[in-house]
């Protein structure tokens, strides 16, 4: 399958705007009619969810170092029926890892290069000027294979600080394709792992509609539609991830929201049940269902609602006498005794494994993740390599029981964080990605 036509915003850095510029675009494109497909480049989970309230279509990661050449192709495959893909990138737009991964090194120019998008550059031009042009040049030819269409500056001050930026521009042949006014209002709430969910945006509708409105005044949409070019035909069979379970009871609420797109979607596609309920609703799963699974998330900021929802910890535990429980991050800190939050109140959470946790001393633990198994976990069997992603600042007080796998990073330097097995119950820091190939 041939993709359509597509680009990817990235930026010299973080902290540039580019995820507003991001949401703007989506916004901007879909209300001029275009069936408009979101990615996101690298392994964040939080902005995919702020993507599909953009563009009203479910957003998906592309991976170069956790996926496999037949799982990216399987998530392109998404692309079906849209008339542009906009992607995102993460960090700064040639920044990776030091060994290569499955397909590559994790950076955004190699997604945009895989997928044939040509990058749009978010350079924040406060502070300089002319000078910007630099930077913008030094993008466009550290790869002369990556098609570059252009820049967007963003905060600037003045008109005269943006005539001094264009000419510099200018000057560097560089194509200018927007240029944005600086506005403290612009920038989306955060807490400790970047931005707030989604879902708990009081009013994210009306902030994606000024962002929309914004990059319409200011940018140069026909531009940037006439610079997106038709993706990179697939060299590999496209293949999602297969289901742990035919039917599994997936806990989805404000503590429990993070799972990877294209792993849910692998599993629908695959004919699985995803049966949801919310802990924080008191909601039990579903008694029939084969698998419970909880997700990573913010458990920390509801832990004493947790503690006191009866019908969901009893459900929780009745179902894991017989029958598997599963727990990413904090998910599996909810599955551990206890969990001690930021002011240093102890909760007891299910009490399925002995993980002690707290948040009261933040450590902050980032990066990608490769692991052995030790033992089975659900859907994968004894000695599978995996790979995934490790995002939080709880600190591990107690970790008891027998590891569930021996856990590296990209490099392949031990963590201590191997996730825990206890019974029909596993669980792991790292938010799984996909299966490893090699």
């Amino acid at each position: 399958m041939t993709l359509p036509p597509g680009l990817l915003i990235s930026a010299p850095s973080s902290g540039t705007g580019k995820t507003t510029v991001m949401l703007g675009l989506l916004r901007a494109l879909a209300e001029d009619g275009l069936t408009v497909q979101p990615f996101k480049s690298g392994p964040d989970y939080i902005d995919p969810a702020f993507h599909r309230v953009a563009a009203h279509r479910p957003s998906f990661n592309i991976d170069t170092w956790a996926m496999h050449d037949a799982l990216v192709s399987g998530i392109s495959d998404q692309a079906q029926g849209a008339d542009i893909v906009v992607a995102e990138g993460s960090m700064g737009l040639f920044d990776g890892v030091a060994t290569r991964g499955e397909s590559g090194f994790g950076s955004s120019a190699e997604t945009a290069l895989r997928m044939g998008w040509p990058v749009v550059l978010v350079i924040d031009v406060g502070g300089q000027a002319q000078s910007a042009a630099a930077t913008a040049l030094g993008f466009k030819a550290y790869n002369p294979d990556l098609p570059f269409a252009g820049v967007i500056l963003n905060r600037c001050a003045s008109p005269r600080h943006e005539r001094l930026a264009r000419l510099g521009m200018d000057h560097a042949g560089v194509k200018v394709l927007g240029v944005l006014p600086r506005r403290g209002d612009l920038a989306l709430p955060e807490r400790h792992l970047g931005l707030i969910q989604a879902v708990e945006h009081s009013d994210l509708e009306q902030a994606i509609q000024g962002y929309a409105t914004f990059l319409r005044d200011h940018v140069d949409l026909e531009a940037i539609k006439s610079a997106a070019l038709a993706g990179t035909p697939h060299s590999t069979p496209g293949a999602l991830p297969k289901p742990p379970a035919q039917r599994i009871a997936l806990a989805q609420d404000a503590a429990f929201s993070f799972t990877y797109p294209h792993v849910l979607t692998g599993w629908r596609n695959a004919g699985a049940e995803i049966l949801s309920f919310s802990p924080l609703a008191d909601e039990a799963p579903a008694t029939d269902a084969d698998l419970v699974w909880l997700p990573g998330g913010y458990p920390e900021l509801h832990a004493g609602t947790l503690a006191a929802n009866a019908t969901y910890l009893s459900g929780l535990r009745k179902h894991a006498e017989t029958k598997p429980v599963h727990g990413e991050c904090g998910g599996y800190m909810a599955l551990g005794t206890a969990l001690i939050d930021k002011e240093g109140t102890r909760h007891q959470m299910a009490g399925l494994l002995g993980l002690v946790t707290s948040y009261e001393k933040r450590k902050f633990h980032l990066g990608y993740r490769q692991a052995s198994l030790h033992a089975p976990m659900p859907g994968f069997g004894a000695g599978a390599r995996l790979r995934g992603h490790e995002f939080h600042y709880s600190t591990i007080l107690e970790e008891p029981d027998a590891p569930l796998a021996q856990v590296g990073d990209a490099d392949g330097n031990p963590v201590p964080e191997t996730g825990s097995l206890r019974g029909n119950t596993t669980g792991t820091f790292f938010h799984l990605i996909a299966e490893a190939s090699k």
